[in-house]
């Protein structure tokens, strides 16, 4: 089994930036391909970031492109989430999940993967 704990949440104004962090623990932790997904109140699950274990390829999708980085230090375990230029449209649960079989691009292209996190709101105000 995989454990996910996501932490950096909060509330920031419009324009501000967080940084949030996914530790994973368990038998297959360092060897996970790693994403970001978000949900807001009212709609449902969508993917937002995530890094492959093999090669460290990322991938994005359209709404954060060029705002947003994921990154992993794999000596921890922890994959990050850089969140800049913040709209107010991104509030949400934020999700850390993991999946060591399906990639980044499979994440991206829909695939849930197989392990998740507790999740971490972030608020951003207008």
């Amino acid at each position: 089994q995989v454990q996910l704990v996501e932490s950096g949440g909060g509330l920031v104004q419009a324009g501000g930036s967080l940084r949030l962090s996914c530790a994973a623990s368990g038998r297959t932790s360092s060897r996970l391909n790693m994403g970001w997904f978000r949900q807001a109140p009212g709609k449902e699950r969508e993917f937002v970031a995530a890094i492959n274990w093999i090669g460290g390829s990322t991938y994005y999708s359209d709404s954060v492109k060029g705002r947003f980085t994921i990154s992993r230090d794999n000596a921890k375990n922890t994959v990050y989430l850089q969140m800049n230029s913040l709209k107010p449209e991104d509030t949400a649960v934020y999700y850390c999940a993991a999946d060591s079989r399906n990639n980044g691009q499979a994440m991206a292209g829909g695939t849930r993967p197989t392990y998740w996190g507790q999740g971490t709101q972030v608020t951003v105000s207008s």
